[in-house]
């Protein structure tokens, strides 16, 4: 069905032959006014089109290892992958943000589902989602509700048959159908039909029930959506006594559950069900702390199932964390401290000491070393960023997380390619790195040293005064130590290109070149793309080059269509993930 753009929209003039490759695709034009027009206008003009026949040669999207056309060329693929990444098409990724996903950022993507390659853009959506490839999921969840509302069948299809994979816990699943809603805000027809209420029945039908369970009781609703509204609207026909049970459970209640299974002989997995049930159904309504901690303890409830009167003991705090997740432990620190739940010497902080040093533990956490840095630096802090919560900081704990982070280098996977990581000292490295509560300084001698610790081959550089200045660093230095290294050295002029001339000028084949700054206005002898080229040449290497400022805050190298350039405003653990996206060729 072909749907029309409303009137009170203004088009330009009307396009006689428009094919889904011409240049002067409505979509194009309607992103150029992105400024002005709503989101909903762009998603009409994207049903708009009428799909001509693939039998054409097809344009410069012709696939390689990464993506499409030359290795170096900002494709469609390339930039959907970016998109997928971290929210946007462009060569700027800017730490920690977290801005509302649009179509405005979406071109290519719309073009993939034009030339009808709806299929891969749903391969690459669950590439990026399962294998923790992306910063943030929002970007995965919108792409594929698009998807599933595009004209051509087997793109929906693919969608519909991919949500339970990309969509792992409820959460992602309320972001995906509110996506869908927004994208048909201001349509008559709404977002219900046979193929959304089969793929959201198949989510709850495929889950084993007592993670269903669980997951229905600890997250209920998110985005204006709950379990109740999608069970009801989905139409959902359990598969199962179990899963049957659960859905009465959410949109009955707990009585007409009792009702219902009180006097059935029920299966032994309806007994573990219902029991669990129970023991929520008890927690929310118990008024008595000793209970409701043998209730955390047995069953290992958690914080969201609990009421918030029940979160002002402390006893209960320190039930909850004997089996909280070490990465929600690691967030909570401060403010179990402030609220004297962790004290000195106590047995409650000698227990999350061992919980936070233990290999076993962080293994099982998958933690990365540069998330716990910021966990610890925040801890030492004393302060919140938000809001006026305060506290003195506990020695063993410090020493924990410290601990803590050596060890948790194991958790990073080596890529296995050629590293040059250059930091610039030319400008004083005692500046905040923004968001965080770590210095520049603190934040370099971190990268450097988890390049260092992790890659075989790695050159740790620094650069000052117009030519690169003695550096030891080494991946056997600690923290304190790579950081003094790195501060001791004289400031000066900066030229971020010295670390790519050094490689060239004594035959270094390099395959990502990492430049950390904290000069907001970066200078060049040449141009970091000349530069770059000029060593590609050389080496015979598929070089690509990271120009992090970490200080800097929209900052790009230069207007380039080279893909394997990149650009990166303050620093987070997202920009890691970038990085190793980009030294894979994934982005």
């Amino acid at each position: 069905m072909v749907v029309g753009i409303p009137a009170s929209i203004a088009v330009p003039p009307p396009i006689t032959h428009l094919s889904v490759r011409g240049e002067a695709s409505l979509v194009c034009i309607l992103l150029n006014q992105r400024k002005t027009l709503p989101l909903r206008t762009y998603f009409v003009a994207f049903c708009s089109f009428t799909m001509e026949p693939s039998g054409s040669t097809p344009s410069n999207h012709t696939l390689n290892s990464t993506g499409d056309g030359c290795p170096w060329e900002v494709s469609d693929k390339a930039r959907l992958c970016r998109f997928l990444c971290y929210g946007s098409e462009g060569d700027l990724y800017t730490a920690r943000e977290e801005g509302h996903v649009s179509m405005e950022n979406a071109g290519a993507l719309l073009s993939l589902l034009q030339e009808s390659r709806g299929a891969e853009v749903v391969e690459e959506i669950k590439r990026f989602t399962q294998n923790g490839r992306a910063v943030q999921l929002g970007p995965s969840f919108f792409a594929l509700a698009l998807c599933s509302q595009h004209s051509e069948l087997k793109t929906r299809q693919a969608a519909f048959k991919a949500l339970k994979e990309v969509c792992q816990d409820p959460a992602h699943l309320f972001s995906f159908i509110n996506n869908k809603k927004e994208l048909k805000e201001g349509m008559k027809c709404g977002i219900w039909g046979r193929a959304l209420r089969r793929a959201v029945s198949d989510w709850y039908n495929e889950q084993d029930a007592m993670s269903l369970a669980a997951a229905v009781t600890k997250c209920k609703q998110r985005e204006g959506w709950s379990h109740q509204d999608l069970l009801r609207l989905s139409h959902t026909k359990p598969a199962n006594e179990a899963i049957a049970l659960i859905c009465k459970y959410v949109t009955k209640g707990w009585k007409e559950v009792q009702l219902a299974y009180s006097d059935k002989e029920n299966s032994e997995e309806v007994v573990k069900v219902l029991s669990y049930l129970e023991v929520v159904e008890k927690v929310k309504h118990s008024c008595d702390e000793t209970e409701v901690i043998n209730l955390i303890e047995e069953h290992k409830l958690e914080r969201e199932q609990l009421l918030t009167d029940h979160l002002k003991s402390k006893q209960v705090w320190r039930a909850l964390l004997k089996e909280m997740p070490l990465q929600s432990v690691l967030k909570i620190l401060g403010k179990m401290t402030s609220k004297k739940i962790l004290e000195p010497g106590s047995s409650e902080t000698q227990a999350v000491c061992d919980r936070i040093q233990s290999e076993t533990a962080l293994t099982k956490a998958k933690i990365h070393p540069f998330n716990i840095l910021l966990f610890s630096e925040n801890y030492k802090r004393g302060q919140g960023y938000q809001g006026k919560t305060k506290w003195e900081p506990v020695s063993s704990i410090l020493k924990a997380m410290d601990s803590a982070f050596y060890k948790s280098f194991m958790n990073v996977e080596p890529v296995g390619k050629r590293f040059v990581v250059a930091v610039d000292v030319s400008t004083s490295l005692s500046s905040i790195v923004p968001g965080t509560s770590i210095s520049t300084a603190v934040a370099a001698a971190a990268i450097t040293m988890i390049f260092a610790r992790t890659e075989a081959d790695t050159h740790v550089l620094a650069y000052s005064e117009g030519a690169l200045v003695p550096c030891s660093v080494s991946a056997d230095m600690n923290l304190t130590q790579a950081t003094f290294e790195l501060v001791k050295i004289p400031g000066g002029s900066t030229d971020c290109t010295l670390p790519i001339t050094w490689a060239t000028e004594n035959g270094k084949a390099v395959d990502v070149f990492i430049i950390l700054t904290n000069n907001p206005l970066w200078t060049f002898t040449a141009s970091p793309v000349e530069s770059l080229k000029k060593h590609r040449q050389k080496s015979g290497a598929n070089s690509k080059l990271v120009m992090c400022g970490l200080t800097s805050i929209g900052h790009a190298i230069a207007d380039t269509e080279d893909r394997r350039l990149l650009s990166i405003c303050g620093f987070d653990l997202g920009a890691l993930t970038v990085i190793r996206d980009l030294a894979q060729d994934l982005i």
